[in-house]
């Protein structure tokens, strides 16, 4: 081969490709334990997947909660039912992912599953990420308070502006939410509505773009075919949940934070996130997952 083409050859690959090396190699620096109503909106399963896929973090559980009854007689479910439809959902996520390591996916049972994974010795730190109300957060602090030494929490929820009445994961379980926030000692990294609102992708792009990437894309694109009724539809779609993996899975320069004071301690209010970064990054390790699936 002459050498032009060779060298023609080669600029038509990657960098790394074309000199014979890897990319850049990333390993986990947290485990993270995933909690969300995974019934409801699938921007909960959004997150799931990018968190998955993430090389920067090993998730170690998925558990679901429950969604407010009302909502889910909306939605045509049973309000007793919720968190294992959300947990069905996830399982579902999972087996399409074809990981080599599925982490357990838990409904009943879930605070002991958060215990139990707390407790257990592992040199990686451990992230609780909530995508939903926190019930189950604070059933497994109240079941076995030490844990809150053990692990931190990124909440999706509330508001930056105090008006947390209309957000729906802090009024789905109030009380679980005052008790986490006010009465434990668990390190908390909350991000607020204003935050996770700005998480916007456009319709066109999800079915341009990304529905095409692999089957794991579309079966995720698919979930939006069906939104419940109380899901209003416009030219966006909020993936709202998808801040969790930016707090877990990226340099904490890209998670700015203020602090306030709640219940007597200290509560980490995440601002300035970046959508555009976490969307790019999401659908990257789409695509590096087709191409190894």
């Amino acid at each position: 081969m002459k050498r032009r083409h060779l060298l023609g050859c080669l600029a038509a690959l990657p960098l790394a490709q074309a000199l014979g090396r890897p990319g850049i190699v990333q390993r986990p620096l947290a485990r993270v334990i995933v909690d969300n109503d995974f019934a409801g909106d699938p921007d909960g399963l959004v997150a799931l997947a990018h968190q998955l896929l993430a090389p920067a973090t090993r998730t170690v559980l998925v558990t679901a909660s429950a969604l407010d009854p009302r909502l889910a007689r909306m939605a045509g479910l049973d309000p007793e039912r919720t968190a294992q439809d959300g947990a069905r959902r996830a399982r579902a996520l999972l087996r399409l992912a074809g990981l080599g390591l599925r982490p357990p996916v838990v409904a009943d049972g879930a605070a002991q599953a958060i215990v139990d994974a707390a407790l257990r010795d592992d040199p990686l730190p451990l992230v609780l990420a909530c995508g939903g109300p926190l019930t189950n957060v604070a059933a497994a602090l109240r079941l076995q308070p030490a844990i809150a030494e053990r692990m931190r929490l990124v909440w999706i929820g509330g508001t930056a502006a105090g008006d947390d009445g209309a957000e729906y994961n802090l009024a789905t379980d109030v009380a679980a939410a005052r008790f986490v926030l006010e009465e434990t000692r668990i390190p908390v990294l909350q991000i607020p509505a204003e935050e996770y609102r700005r998480f916007q992708v456009s319709v066109a792009t999800l079915n341009a773009e990304v529905a095409p990437v692999s089957p794991l894309a579309r079966w995720l694109v698919d979930q939006y075919r069906h939104l419940p009724p109380f899901v209003r539809l416009g030219g966006t779609l909020t993936f709202g949940d998808s801040p969790l993996v930016t707090a877990t899975a990226f340099d904490p320069a890209a998670t700015p934070f203020t602090t306030r004071t709640t219940g007597g301690r200290e509560i980490r209010m995440a601002h300035s996130l970046d959508p555009q970064l976490n969307f790019a990054d999401f659908t990257a390790l789409l695509r590096a997952h087709a191409r190894r699936a």
